[in-house]
Formats: structure tokens, sequence, C-alpha cells
């Protein structure tokens, strides 16, 4: 095996857009030390997929992501990317072609943002417009305003768009792989949840193969495809989707590591609209209460609804309101509360419970009346979820959060 730390040209990786990843019986011991940091890992990584590795402190998730860029060297095994060897890489070059993001963002103070975007590009020998070119287009795609942000150094930026221009920064040379090392962990909640939705939101559209290393299963879940729960000595509990995870934890370690809340967590994997919704009769204003009274056997919720000329809900109708002769107008009510077919069900539920109600209208994007969600559907829905029948959950990238 050779190889060298001082940079030098090499052509362009096969394939740009993502690259698999796999890890063939890796191992780490340190010098003076007895027991391994990894022990006999092994795994795959598919590309355009979002790896998380997670586990208690101390388990080696860290070390097993830097062992990727080879910032920690491999004790036995080997790291494939692609098919081929890092270690027979050259390291520099390795490292250019692997993007890296870690908590503390790590940007140069003395360089504007667009010095520290283009910090890689430059190594390669980019063309000052190209470069230029490709400062904008990542400002664009992390949701920031390159007029705006290019000139700025990171002591004018808040800790949010600092974590930007380094998520930036790891894509400017277009990698096929990224690493990331708990990019989210120094950040307030509230950012922190807009930065993993942004997070998916790129991903969807730039599809990369990522390894991302964090602590928090909840934070696991929601960006992983698969995700690999190791604990300590680095030792591999178990390697599976976020469902498969919630559904059928292997060992006693990974339910407890995941949760007692198991099943609460499995709402954060499926969107309203994944349910069979309930049925209820929808009726409007002026037509007969014969008619309307003819449906409400034919439905699962025996209420029903007032919905205007383009179907949205106006507001439930009473016993009262069916009395006459024709159904009367909504013209003063309180409209009912409603959830969006692309809220995930987590949200959902805890609107219902907010409002101190039951079931609520589901509404598309359109604010059309698509069904009825209820607390005993979100209750029946998580109990047929048994181990064995596990649902087919969304990508990581299309669960994206609702939350504001």
């Amino acid at each position: 095996m050779t190889d060298s730390n001082t940079a030098q040209p090499e052509g362009p990786h096969p394939n740009r857009h993502a690259a698999t990843l796999e890890f063939a019986h890796v191992a780490k011991t340190y010098p003076g030390t007895d027991e391994p940091a990894i022990h006999d890992l092994s795994f795959t990584v598919e590309a355009g997929e979002i790896c998380v590795l997670v586990g208690p402190s101390g388990c080696g998730k860290t070390t097993a992501m830097r062992m990727v860029n080879r910032m920690i060297e491999l004790s036995a095994g080997d790291i494939l990317l692609d098919g081929e060897s890092v270690q027979g890489r050259n390291t520099a070059a390795l490292r250019r072609d692997i993007g890296y993001a870690i908590q503390q963002v790590g940007l140069f103070p003395h360089l504007d943002v667009a010095g520290n975007i283009a910090t890689v590009p430059k190594l390669l020998g980019w063309s000052k417009d190209r470069i230029a070119a490709r400062v904008t287009e990542l400002l664009e795609l992390v949701g920031l305003d390159p007029d705006e942000m290019r000139s700025r150094y990171p002591s004018q930026l808040s800790g949010g768009q600092r974590q930007r221009i380094g998520v930036a920064r790891a894509l400017a040379a277009d990698p096929p792989l990224m690493l990331m090392d708990e990019p989210f962990g120094a950040i307030d909640p509230i950012s922190r949840e807009r930065l993993q939705n942004e997070f998916l939101r790129l991903q969807g559209e730039i599809r990369k193969t990522i390894v991302f290393v964090t602590h928090d299963i909840d934070e696991a879940i929601k960006l992983g495809d698969r995700i690999a729960v190791l604990q300590k000595g680095g030792v591999l509990a178990q390697y599976a989707t976020p469902a498969e995870l919630l559904m059928a934890p292997e060992s006693d370690f990974v339910a407890d590591f995941v949760g007692a809340d198991r099943a609460l967590k499995r709402l954060a994997l499926q969107r309203v609209r994944d349910v069979d919704l309930w049925t209820t009769p929808w009726v409007r204003a002026g037509e007969p209460v014969a008619a309307a009274r003819s449906r409400v056997s034919q439905t699962d919720l025996k209420l029903p609804l007032l919905v205007d000329d383009q179907d949205r809900p106006l507001r439930w109708l009473t016993d009262a309101d069916l009395r006459g002769e024709t159904v009367p107008s909504a013209s003063g009510a309180r409209p009912p509360h409603c959830v969006e077919a692309d809220d995930i069900l987590r949200d959902a539920l805890s609107d219902l419970l907010q409002h101190g109600v039951q079931y609520a209208p589901v509404t598309d994007a359109g604010g059309r009346v698509t069904g009825i969600l209820s607390l005993e559907l979100i209750t029946d829905f998580l109990g047929h979820q048994v181990p064995g029948h596990i649902i087919e959950a969304p990508s990581a990238s299309d669960r994206v959060d609702s939350s504001p």
C-alpha cells in the first residue's frame, strides 16, 4: 500500500453524485489499550442514502466516521468507497473527495463566506468564474441570499447561518460522500429543528451518500434512511431502517436505547395521508336535510360536516341544524380545527390533544377535506403495527417535519 499526505492532482471521482460505502470487518485499537474502540464493524450504505451512527458516549461512532476519510487509521479490515479501498488512495485527495461538516463548523475566521466555501475548489484549481458561480449556487441551495451573505465573515453570522455555510463548504466540490459529525448539536432546539428540515429538503435535491453521527435517537429516526446503533467497544448492535428499529429491536440494549416510547416515535415516520382516514357526511348549505341525514349511516363518523362549494370545511352540524327543511349556512359559526394531510402523525396527534378534540377534518394543500383523523384511528394505526408486519416508511428526505 502506498500513500502520501502531500496533495497531488487526481482525476475526478467516477461518480460525483453519490457513492456506496462499505465497512468490511473494520477494527480500531489505540496503542496502549487492550479493548478495541471499534470491533469487527461491517455494514453497507447504499448510494444516495443517509446512514446515521448513533449510540451512547464512548461507543466509537465518531471514530468509525473519521476512519472513512482516514483522519483515524484502521487497525484491521477495510472501508470501500464505490468498491475502492480508502487505504490505497492519496490521503489529501481522498479528503477532497469527501465533504466534512462538524458541530463546531470550523469556518476560517479570516475568510469571508465566499472564501470559506471556495476552500476546496481553490485547492482543486478551479477558475475564479467557476468558483464564483458555485458559491452563488450553494448559498441559494442552503437557503441564504448570495448577495447578502457572500462578503460576511463568520463572526457576523448566527449559529444557524454558520452551520449552513459549513454544509455549503462541505458540498463545494460536489463530493460523492459527506461525513457529518453532530452538525446540529450546538444549535438551540428551534433552530436545530429548522436545520434538520432544511437538511432533509437539501438531501431531496442533491441525493448524496451521507454518514451522520448523533447521540440523539430522535434525530437519528427523523434523518436516517438506515441507522447503525453502536454499543460500547464499537460493536454493531443493529443496522436497520427507522421503522425496523422501532418495530423490532434485536436486543434489550437497542430497545432500551430507542426508548420505551417507541410507539410514539413511530408517529414521526408517517404522515396523516398514510392513514386510512375516516369518512363523514359532507353537506352544503341549502341542500335538503333529508338528503344529508340519509348519508349519515354510510360513513364512519356520524357527524355531518358543512363544506363550501370547493369542499373546504366550514363547521360541524348539530341535530338542531338538521331539524328544518334545508341545511343552514355557516354564518357566524366557528370553523372546526383541521390538520393537514402532509402533517406527520406525531404533530397531528399533538394538535388533537392541544385543542381537546377527538377528531378533526384533514385538508389537502388547497384546503379541501380529504377525510377525518381521530385519536381512535391513530391508536388503531399503532396497534396494528406489530413486529413481523413492518410498514413501509418513506425515505428520510420525504420525512421533512411539517413544524414551522
